[in-house]
């Protein structure tokens, strides 16, 4: 794949990206959209159960096993390693707008309805919030380089990027995951929780704490006793005051 190829390849794969993402946070805000969560024709309960189910199941493969450490150093055999990071979030961009489009909405029973205005406006401000720090913190790490765009700038100029530095800045002072803290937040925070968007909610939830159990896992391979030392100190998702460790004296 020659150079133009791929930043052509890179950027098309981002734009798809970002506009999906924005229709995946009104499709479980109710914001904008012309299909969300709760909206869309009436099936019968085994039939949403079954579909939603192999939707978020596909997702969650299709995005854990992509990417692993191991995965990439197969794939990139077959594909040129510039466009590897492209080429996850084109997949995983797939998937999710797959699932956003056959999602079958669950209406019944409700699982919470708050009336009250100023409840519903702290639930809404919370959800955003998730959003804005999911956003934010993809930035403090290097939003670019996350979803692809900088490594095939990189390749188009012939240079290469440097190794992977632990920083830990802002959010990641407090929490291990702030990108997946604000999906949390982003997921949970509704003044009208239906029966399908808990389905959602539960499988999402789960999926992150799955995923962070593996991805953990690389980051330790990766860092090592920095990033252990790192897992001690800071919570995974909820802030938590650091332990200190006792060493030699002076230190």
């Amino acid at each position: 794949m020659g150079r133009f190829i791929a930043l052509l390849y890179g950027l098309a794969s981002y734009v798809i990206f970002f506009v999906t993402f924005l229709y995946a946070i009104g499709f479980v805000g109710h914001v904008a959209v012309p299909k969300d969560i709760d909206s869309g024709a009436a099936v019968s309960l085994a039939e949403a159960l079954i579909v939603n189910l192999l939707l978020l199941g596909l997702f969650a493969v299709q995005h854990s096993v992509m990417a692993r450490r191991g995965f990439k150093r197969w794939w990139t055999r077959i594909v040129p390693e510039a466009v590897e990071r492209s080429t996850f979030v084109l997949a995983a961009t797939l998937a999710l707008a797959l699932l956003l489009w056959q999602w079958r909405p669950i209406a019944e029973p409700v699982i919470w309805s708050v009336a009250d205005p100023w409840a519903r406006i702290a639930l809404q401000a919370v959800f955003w919030l998730g959003w804005a720090m999911l956003l934010i913190s993809t930035f403090l790490i290097n939003h670019f380089e996350l979803f692809g765009l900088r490594q095939v700038f990189a390749r188009l100029r012939g240079r290469q990027i440097p190794a992977p530095e632990f920083r830990t800045p802002l959010f990641y002072r407090h929490v291990r995951h702030p990108i997946y803290l604000g999906f949390v937040l982003g997921f949970w925070a509704t003044p009208h929780m239906s029966a399908g968007h808990l389905l959602f909610a539960i499988a999402a939830t789960a999926y992150i704490l799955i995923g962070i159990w593996f991805e953990e896992r690389d980051l330790i391979a990766q860092f090592g006793d920095r990033y252990r030392l790192y897992r001690e100190q800071v919570g995974m998702l909820l802030p938590r005051r650091a332990k200190r460790r006792q060493g030699p004296a002076g230190q």
